[in-house]
């Protein structure tokens, strides 16, 4: 691995490729780091403005610096929380992500979150969907966290 030459960056990027490396794994993506990025990157926009402000910056704050950095790229806190519902919210997905995958943005937007459920407290998860529409938490939470 190259060194940036400050621990913190570096470290940065290696918890960054290790989380991109799990939603490779979780959806058969070997190597396809553009798409992982992609998904990861369009989920984690969704699910911030549709969250509080709290709320996103309790989030964020559980992330990687690289990834908190990608969750606030483009972030006006002055338009959240969107109140959308499932179909909205899976339909913005759908809009951001401009890849053709054999997985349903239903699917994709699951194991995303799936993934981002082992880097992230229980309590906050739990916190996250009681924000969330009934249906939106229940996509969200149907695949088990085990790792």
């Amino acid at each position: 691995m190259a060194s940036t030459g400050l621990d913190v960056f570096d470290a940065t990027i290696q918890k960054t490729n290790a989380l991109l490396k799990e939603i490779e794994a979780e959806l058969g993506w070997e190597k396809h780091r553009d798409l992982s990025y992609a998904i990861l990157r369009t989920v984690l926009h969704s699910l911030r403005d549709r969250l509080t402000v709290q709320e996103a910056a309790d989030l964020a704050a559980q992330l990687p610096l690289l990834v908190k950095g990608i969750f606030y790229d483009g972030w006006n806190p002055s338009h959240v929380p969107k109140k959308i519902d499932k179909e909205e919210f899976l339909e913005e997905i759908r809009t951001n992500f401009r890849f053709s995958t054999e997985f349903s943005i239903s699917e994709l937007t699951t194991r995303v979150f799936k993934v981002l459920q082992w880097h992230v407290s229980q309590g906050e998860i739990e916190d996250i969907l009681s924000t969330l529409p009934k249906k939106l938490s229940s996509m969200l939470s149907q695949l088990e966290a085990t790792k």
